[in-house]
């Protein structure tokens, strides 16, 4: 497998994130406005704090996943997950869990401790992956991290 990048985004990344996203649903168009304005504060889900980043994950000729996150207060959270994406054929190779502990970084740098994530009851794929990294049910559609402390690791695996 090629050697893999994880860094922050900037606004040059906004179209391969918005590709990244409009494979699930949506337009380019959409997400493209929708990304820059989540980024700018712009757009915000509820509770969320201005604190915000997007973690993408590349190799050298392409971007092949990414995260956002913020600080919030909805659920007595201090962070939330916003979004992750990773292009299929990368699936099941560690970028996601790579993506998850950099942002799990993020937030403990930020002393956000407590990470809630939004995930559909039908979405057993994500439900597993999130379970197999530590995260419960907190109800039908949210699943929780109640202590990400000892799982964000200062040097990410690459």
């Amino acid at each position: 497998m090629a050697q893999i990048l994880y860094r922050t985004a900037g606004s040059r990344d906004l179209a391969a994130i918005a590709r990244l996203r409009a494979m699930e649903w949506g337009d380019q168009e959409y997400w493209e406005r929708r990304v820059a304005d989540y980024l700018s504060g712009e757009q915000n889900p509820r509770q969320a704090q201005t604190p915000r980043v997007v973690i993408v994950a590349e190799t050298s000729n392409e971007l092949i996943g990414f995260i956002a996150g913020h600080l919030t207060e909805r659920f007595s959270c201090d962070g939330e997950l916003e979004w992750i994406n990773v292009l299929p054929e990368y699936r099941g190779k560690g970028v996601s869990s790579n993506l998850l502990n950099h942002l799990w970084v993020w937030f403990h740098d930020n002393k956000a401790l407590k990470i809630c994530v939004d995930v559909e009851p039908e979405n057993l794929v994500a439900r597993k992956f999130y379970g197999k990294h530590g995260a419960i049910e907190l109800n039908p559609h949210w699943m929780i991290w109640h202590n990400i402390s000892q799982r964000a690791v200062s040097e990410p695996a690459r």
